[in-house]
């Protein structure tokens, strides 16, 4: 009942969703209906899959939870071989296939994890990257009822990755869906330590849609991520380096240049002892002797 009600709750809240003031991202043209599906999803993570997830953390050894994680990146390792081909990354779909082999067989079906003792590294490929390797557009963004952040493309593409991952074709329909429901289990433990900054955020949504579309696109394009910010930062620090200084506001007061009281010598016949010249700067010509019938100095009025 607790489970109806707040599947109702959801339902109830879609198409209310308010949008925040300011400019909306190009990304996501659908935000008022992406936002009541997050408000559904998060309604629903915060009543049942979160307290599993903790109870599961609590119960479970963690030795036991990593042999569980390890099991399902193996079987996610095929699905990772297709798309490297696709790609045409053939080196890495070797190792790719070292690592499926090796863990399947010394690591018990991929309970233990040999190959990254060995060296051989983990990847992670999947059809929407390889389509968007192929110049498909990711499209608007699209928040999933029960699962969560996706593109229009990634949607399209999590169909084609169900052909690969082992579990589809189990004969036994419960066990496939107890199977895919410990994986969930096992992906929202994983996120738990993503909880406390998520919360901290000033707008929930926002912060994971931006994380969600940035960490997808390094995963497309290999890390090969151009960050804007500094671009930014090289556009603008040219232009305050040519910029000048800004002027004071009120420059100081030139100071008006003292002339010489009536009664008062020359600045440059203030001693009696000096010669004539000897104000004139070495480097300038000297001055020429004053005419006979003048005097040599300015005498004070009587």
């Amino acid at each position: 009942m607790k489970f109806l009600a707040i599947l109702l709750a959801g339902l109830t809240l879609t198409g209310c969703a308010t949008l925040p003031s300011g400019k909306p991202d190009p990304r996501d043209p659908w935000e008022r209906m992406n936002r009541s599906t997050h408000a559904f999803n998060d309604a629903i993570d915060k009543a049942i899959a979160k307290p599993a997830a903790k109870a599961y953390v609590k119960v479970m050894p963690r030795f036991v939870r990593t042999g569980i994680s390890n099991v399902f990146n193996n079987l996610d390792t095929l699905n990772t071989i297709v798309n490297d081909v696709l790609q045409g990354k053939m080196h890495q779909a070797g190792n790719d296939s070292a690592r499926f082999l090796i863990n399947s067989t010394f690591g018990l079906g991929g309970l233990f994890d040999p190959a990254s003792k060995a060296g051989v590294e983990f990847n992670d490929e999947d059809f929407g990257q390889t389509f968007g390797k192929w110049g498909m557009k990711p499209g608007p963004y699209l928040v999933l009822p029960f699962i969560g952040p996706s593109t229009t493309r990634d949607t399209f593409t999590r169909v084609m990755d169900q052909y690969t991952y082992p579990v589809t074709y189990l004969g036994d329909e419960s066990t496939r869906y107890i199977i895919r429901g410990v994986s969930l289990l096992d992906m929202r433990a994983g996120l738990l330590d993503l909880d406390e900054q998520i919360d901290r955020s000033y707008d929930r949504y926002a912060f994971i849609r931006n994380a969600w579309l940035q960490r997808r696109e390094f995963q497309v394009t290999d890390g090969n991520v151009e960050d804007p910010s500094l671009e930014l930062e090289q556009d603008i620090e040219p232009d305050m380096e040519s910029e000048p200084a800004p002027a004071p506001d009120e420059p100081p007061p030139e100071q008006p240049p003292q002339q010489p009281s009536e009664g008062a010598a020359p600045a440059d016949t203030a001693s009696p002892e000096a010669p004539p010249d000897a104000a004139t700067p070495a480097d300038s010509p000297a001055a020429p002797p004053p005419p006979q019938d003048e005097p040599a100095a300015a005498v004070p009025r009587s």
